[in-house]
């Protein structure tokens, strides 16, 4: 057959008479049209407002969904029809079927140019493929491929002059192929279950995939179990941008065309690019059995499993890699030796061993790596018959303790005891691998908390998984490692807790204390439950066992006993423990999965703070996140609670300060984000006695979890802090822009704390947001501003020099950016007939990357510093501090800070008014957008020394009233009604 003929049979641009009339029989019998010249006029009169399609080819409702323009253009008169556009425009770069992608077919089927397909007779890729590639079982687009829909539909029947895309086209609707699967990037089956609306309107669509492809949100719904439109949007800005100015109709679109291929991340749980990594999924891909990774990971549910291995034998493969890395290690180790000569160690080390020499030579050579002070090791030989016995010949400045027989873990560390130099004594076993700065983390521990008696480790199995983050005693005496088979960097095993106690296989103890207690207790010789009894007994004597993630160690476990041994010991020694400690047993909550939140810590909170902020609330992001910051501090440090962080918007990946940005007895969520907020609220019932909100705006986002998760949050109050009323900032902007608000004050207030229901309590940040709350109809409302310590001994006015400005840019529309360009552009020029041209105005603070402040604020004086980890030498360089907001909520930190820092304060007359503080005593103000007033402020202060001094004094003094660290801590905790475990707040 001719191409000519081909084109002849399947033409997208003809009228199909036959076809019409078969499709819309029930409209054409109520206008009572029957003849054929009839039915061809009223398809061009009255089709193209039915949405009619002219052929079984193009769907006209479809086409004029997905191009919006194309509606624009239609009732301006340029075309009669979507398929009129798509005839005589649209061809070539827009799809006239939602089973059909002009520009996948083309870009993997046709690779050649549009007059190469003119020449053979083809108008377009869709003309090709209905007369040749659909025949060839050819992809039509990612949601049709022949193969995967006659794979799920063998009973299909395909017209071979047809192909099995017109054969499809032909048949639909018909209910049992619209469950089939037609590729493999759309499951119908899921998207039912999911989204049981569409079910409802079944009547509506020609299944699932026509519905997902053809509905009006298509940002809305997802396609399969393994993409998240809201994730992909919130990862990756570029293809929501894109999405928004239409070049795709929803991220899934731009995923499914260049996303997968770039290895982007899809959902939260699905990171392509680690999978990608995996031997068998590149040999196969490679070979093209599968077209891409995400196809591939969807097909194997992402887990790939290579040999079938158990994860018992799993863990037994990565055991035995283990040993033969510590093989490989020995020769190395032994031509070089090792040095553990010492004067005055400041750390005794007891390791016990029993051959393995290789795996001993291994955890030396760790220890030795780890710690560049002065260590004594005390290494009791128990017995060994290997190259152990000669160890001093290939390690200098040992200690070693030889046994005549197999002594145990226990009687050899009791011996040892009676060897110790050093304040702190460290038990390690000779069967793992210190992880980078653990043993100077968990000496620094000690200092940090003072009342520490022992400090354990995160120890993490060969396997890559936890074998213990602390550990806990159960009220039947049976004892487990918490969260054993999870992964290290999990939130619940990432903040600093008191424990119940912690594996012997590193566990380091103030020396003293040890002595006090005369070690291990004999009674649970040759080993097991000795540390277990110990740890009880320090914490008995009044000391804190503490449990710190920053101390990781790969432990081998077992590595020196047989498993069957092992447990039976455990089951001697676990009944001695019982007999001993039975009174603190009687403490500890019964056995329950439910439980292991509460057991998990040896000391109970004052209460459990769940506190949710729009993102993790770092220092250095300003805008607000630097009060809520020190609300968890004051939270953790000073009143005891235990505080879970929890941010509305899903952290992109770790970032340096995750953990170091807070206080490390905090719990801070890094893996989840609003969407996960139900399901994390249902798995810890009950746990939670506040739940403190920041940012009113805030409240309406967690109206609806909260209500959803009211049986999870029985006896749990709320607590709103609003940070700033933000109504108020609004008006400002409107009156910047010279133009009337769209409401009044009071209406942007009622829509502002329209879900302010949800609390009990209210926090504003000054008393002006109190008395607006309080008038609003709130009456539980507190007042907590800003934290801050004068620093009365700080640079004089002649040690100082140039200008200075402090906040975060987050965005186009922040306060700070407009501030900064308008005095860029308008009070800096002022300054050149009086101040010197060295004279710099330095702008410090996060900056969101995608705002260049170097190119927006280009004047000479402007100096662009950034983030920086500390400011407070900038405060200490700088001669004067400049605030010119001019649209602004609650109070500015900046303000507070800046003048606890003892640096002189020109500032916006809004935010003098907002602070509460008096131009010419305080700080000197200057009218709100009056550039020559700011301007004569400024250089009065940088040059009146007698001034400055005056501001300098006035404002430290204001700070050490208003912002006294003991009031601050003192609000919260009558805010959370609990007790003040400390008398003053610890910084």
């Amino acid at each position: 057959m001719s191409l000519s003929e081909n084109r002849k049979k399947f033409d997208w641009s003809a009228f199909d008479l036959e076809w019409y009339k078969k499709r819309y029989q029930p409209v054409l019998s109520f206008f009572n049209v029957k003849s054929d010249e009839e039915i061809r006029r009223f398809y061009e009169t009255r089709g193209p407002a039915l949405k009619h399609s002219p052929n079984l080819f193009f769907d006209e409702a479809w086409y004029i969904s997905r191009y919006p323009v194309v509606v624009d253009h239609v009732a301006a008169g340029d075309y009669v029809s979507g398929f009129d556009h798509y005839c005589k425009v649209g061809f070539w770069s827009c799809n006239p079927h939602w089973l059909f992608d002009e520009d996948y077919y083309r870009r993997n089927f046709l690779d050649f140019p549009i007059e190469t397909l003119a020449e053979n007779g083809f108008r377009n890729g869709y003309d090709h493929y209905l007369n040749q590639g659909g025949r060839l079982h050819c992809a039509s687009s990612p949601f049709f491929d022949p193969a995967v829909f006659l794979a799920d539909a063998p009973d299909f029947v395909v017209n071979v002059d047809d192909g099995p895309y017109i054969s499809l086209l032909k048949a639909l609707p018909n209910a049992d192929l619209q469950m089939r699967r037609f590729s493999p990037y759309f499951d119908p089956e899921w998207y039912l279950e999911t989204y049981p609306e569409v079910k409802r309107e079944a009547f509506l669509w020609n299944g699932p995939l026509h519905h997902y492809l053809a509905n009006a949100k298509p940002t809305y719904y997802n396609p399969n179990a393994y993409f998240s439109e809201q994730f992909y949007a919130k990862a990756y800005e570029d293809v929501a941008d894109a999405v928004k100015h239409g070049a795709f109709r929803n991220c899934y679109e731009h995923f499914v065309k260049n996303g997968q291929y770039e290895l982007r991340q899809p959902a939260e749980d699905v990171k392509l690019r680690v999978y990608a990594e995996n031997p068998k999924v590149k040999s196969e891909i490679a070979a093209h059995t599968f077209p891409s990774v995400f196809v591939h990971y969807i097909a194997h549910g992402g887990i790939v499993e290579e040999t079938g291995y158990t994860a018992h034998e799993r863990e037994y493969i990565s055991k035995s890699v283990y040993q033969d890395m510590c093989r490989v290690r020995l020769p190395l180790l032994l031509r070089s030796g090792l040095d553990f000569s010492y004067e005055k160690p400041e750390i005794s080390v007891i390791i016990i061993v029993h051959n393995n020499f290789a795996m001993t030579m291994s955890a030396l050579a760790s220890l030795r790596a780890n710690y560049a002070g002065s260590l004594q090791v005390i290494l009791v030989d128990s017995g060994s018959s290997d190259e152990t016995r000669h160890i001093e010949r290939f390690v200098k400045g040992l200690d070693v303790i030889r046994a005549l027989g197999n002594v145990g873990f226990l009687m050899g560390c009791n011996e040892a005891l009676g060897h110790v130099k050093a304040d702190f004594t460290l038990y390690l076993n000779n069967d793992l691998e210190l992880m980078p700065n653990a043993l100077e983390n968990a000496v620094a521990r000690f200092a940090k908390e003072p009342n520490a008696g022992a400090v354990g480790a995160k120890l993490v199995r060969t396997n890559g998984l936890l074998q213990e983050a602390g550990s806990i005693i159960w009220g039947d005496g049976g004892v487990c490692g918490y969260l054993r088979d999870h992964m290290p960097d999990s939130p619940e095993a990432n903040y600093v807790r008191s424990v119940d106690f912690c594996s012997g296989a590193f566990l380091l103890v103030r020396t003293d204390l040890l002595r006090q207690l005369s070690g291990f207790d004999p009674d649970y010789a040759p080993a097991y439950f000795e540390e277990t009894d110990l740890c009880v007994r320090i914490r008995q004597k009044g000391a804190d066992v503490v449990y710190d993630p920053a101390v990781v160690v790969v432990h081998y476990e077992y590595g020196t006993s047989g498993t069957l041994e092992s447990n039976q010991m455990m089951v001697v020694n676990q009944q001695k423990f019982i007999e001993k400690n039975r009174a603190y047993i009687e403490t500890r909550p019964a056995r329950n999965p439910h439980q292991d939140l509460w057991a998990r810590s040896a000391v109970p909170a004052t209460k459990n703070v769940l506190f949710i902020e729009d993102f993790l609330p770092f220092r250095h992001l300003g805008s607000g996140f630097t009060r809520s910051n020190d609300v968890i501090t004051a939270m953790v440090k000073s009143l005891g609670c235990h505080v879970t962080v929890y941010p509305v918007f899903r952290p992109m990946g770790m970032v340096d300060d995750t953990y170091t940005g807070f206080p490390d007895r905090a719990e801070i969520v890094a893996n989840k984000g609003l969407e996960d907020l139900a399901g994390f609220l249902n798995s810890r019932p009950g746990y939670y006695d506040v739940i403190w909100v920041a940012r009113t705006h805030n409240a309406e986002r967690l109206a609806p979890v909260l209500a959803e998760c009211a049986g999870a949050l029985s006896g749990c109050s709320v607590v709103l802090d609003t940070e700033a009323v933000a109504s108020g900032r609004e008006l400002q902007k409107w009156a910047l822009k010279g133009e009337q608000p769209q409401h009044s004050l009071e209406e942007m207030l009622q829509k502002e704390f329209r879900s302010a229901g949800i609390a009990q309590k209210l926090v504003a940040v000054n008393q002006k947001d109190a008395t607006t709350l309080r008038r609003l109809g709130h009456q539980d409302v507190s007042v907590l501003g800003h934290l801050q310590s004068a620093h009365r001994f700080t640079p004089g006015f002649t040690e100082r020099q140039d200008i200075l400005f402090v906040g975060a840019v987050h965005d186009r529309d922040s306060p700070n950016l407009d501030s900064l360009i308008w005095f860029a552009n308008e009070v800096l020029p002022l300054f050149d007939p009086h101040l010197p041209p060295d004279v710099k105005f330095r702008i410090c603070g996060y900056t969101n990357p995608d705002i260049d402040l170097k190119k927006i604020l280009a004047h000479p004086r402007v100096d662009v510093v950034g983030r920086v980890e500390d400011v407070t030498p900038y405060y200490n360089a700088h001669r004067v501090f400049v605030a010119p907001t001019r649209f602004a909520g609650g109070i500015p930190y900046k303000l507070h800070e800046a003048a606890a820092h003892g640096i002189p304060i020109v500032a916006s007359d809004i935010l003098c008014e907002q602070v509460g503080w008096q131009s010419g005593e305080d700080l000197l103000g200057a009218a709100t957008g009056n550039a020559a007033a700011f301007a004569h402020a400024v250089v009065s202060l940088y040059q009146d020394r007698t001034l400055w001094q005056k501001i300098r004094r006035n404002e430290l003094r204001r700070v050490a009233v208003e912002n006294e660290p003991a009031a601050y801590v003192r609000t919260i905790q009558t805010i959370l009604d609990v007790p003040a475990r400390n008398p003053e707040y610890l910084c």
